[in-house]
């Protein structure tokens, strides 16, 4: 068994194994170099894994790109995986988010990008298509870029049906029943301070959403103030953020096997932004945000730095790996669910994105 990781940084993309232990890792890179890459997924439900990456060219501007060797080589479509119709009068700025699809849908991948947009691919993120049913909604107007742009940044697509879960920063949580046709905000209980009205249908800041263990109506999200948890796929969130030692933060992760199990990143405060005290540290709870319980054993005590959205996630494995990247370059993996860490890298440049696979 070999545990991969794709870390997406600011001027590239590394690739860092493990055999068996999850505490000794090799690192294989820079691919990709000088090209920042803010997105990256692994495929495995292809006979032979496809590892993708939304990267931004600089001059060349932003695109996704692919390799069935696992970095050995690199291809990209002639046009664009990512164009924006032209009746939109859009042009696309980034790719945030690339999200495979169920094994029933062995061939559909999902982008997420900015301007706030969601697409849609069917031959394995070659070529994506426009979801209109989410550019020509009525509330598009108003969602608000967040501190890092207006982005789709979370795509949860439901294995079991045609519902698909997305959130926005700026914009909030939204559901299509129906594949992506049409879509309503589901956001009741979620705050947005920084807005006028207490409790608006739309326009909170979400910065990460993650599926329970229990099952696809029970999430967990972590927003720009707050943390929260529902059981009714949106339509009501309740908070979970007592007992930590700040609700501000970007990811969340959960645990994909047992139930009530998730991960946070505190951070203080919305304009600061740094681990309370400066010791990184992972919160952890296992009983649906009842309770948490801080762990890290590993991580530094004096990191003024911070942990971006994506730069963040969990493995299958049993124990279930956590895995987390800053924004100071380095990279953290435990094989222990948050217990304790191992240093994976260091002097990276600013990481991005970090995901996790097991490969036989």
């Amino acid at each position: 068994m070999t545990d991969l990781l794709a870390i997406g940084t600011r001027k590239g993309l590394w690739l860092a194994r493990s055999e068996d232990d999850r505490r000794s890792w090799t690192l294989d890179g820079p691919h990709l170099l000088a090209q920042e890459v803010a997105a990256v997924c692994v495929d495995t439900r292809r006979p032979t894994p496809r590892l993708l990456a939304g990267i931004q060219y600089g001059h060349w501007g932003p695109t996704v790109m692919w390799s069935d060797d696992l970095g050995g080589t690199w291809n990209e479509t002639d046009s664009g995986a990512i164009r924006f119709p032209e009746d939109t009068g859009a042009a696309l700025e980034r790719v945030w988010q690339l999200r495979p699809d169920s094994a029933g849908r062995p061939d559909v991948v999902w982008a997420g990008c900015e301007p706030h947009s969601l697409w849609r691919s069917t031959d394995g993120g070659c070529s994506f298509t426009l979801v209109r049913g989410h550019w020509d909604h009525p509330h598009r107007p108003e969602w608000q870029p967040g501190g890092g742009g207006g982005a789709v940044h979370t795509i949860l697509p439901d294995p079991a049906s045609d519902r698909v879960t997305i959130a926005m920063s700026g914009g909030g949580v939204y559901v299509s029943d129906d594949g992506g046709a049409r879509w309503e905000p589901r956001n009741r209980g979620i705050s947005a301070v920084f807005m006028p009205e207490p409790a608006p249908e739309y326009g909170q800041c979400v910065h990460k959403v993650a599926v329970d263990a229990a099952g696809p109506d029970t999430m967990v999200a972590q927003n720009h103030f707050g943390v929260f948890r529902t059981e009714d796929a949106g339509r009501h969130w309740s908070s979970i953020a007592g007992g930590l030692p700040a609700d501000f933060g970007f990811p969340i992760a959960t645990s994909p096997s047992t139930p009530g199990t998730a991960w946070v990143v505190p951070l203080v405060a919305d304009m600061q932004r740094v681990p309370p005290g400066g010791r990184l540290r992972v919160q952890r709870t296992r009983d649906a945000g009842a309770t948490w319980t801080e762990g890290g054993e590993g991580l530094p005590d004096a990191a003024w730095t911070a942990v971006m959205r994506d730069a963040f996630c969990v493995d299958e494995g049993d124990p279930t790996g956590v895995y987390l990247g800053t924004r100071d370059g380095c990279v953290y993996a435990s094989a222990d669910e948050g217990d304790s860490f191992t240093l994976v890298a260091d002097h990276l440049p600013d990481v991005l994105v970090v995901r996790a696979v097991r490969l036989p």
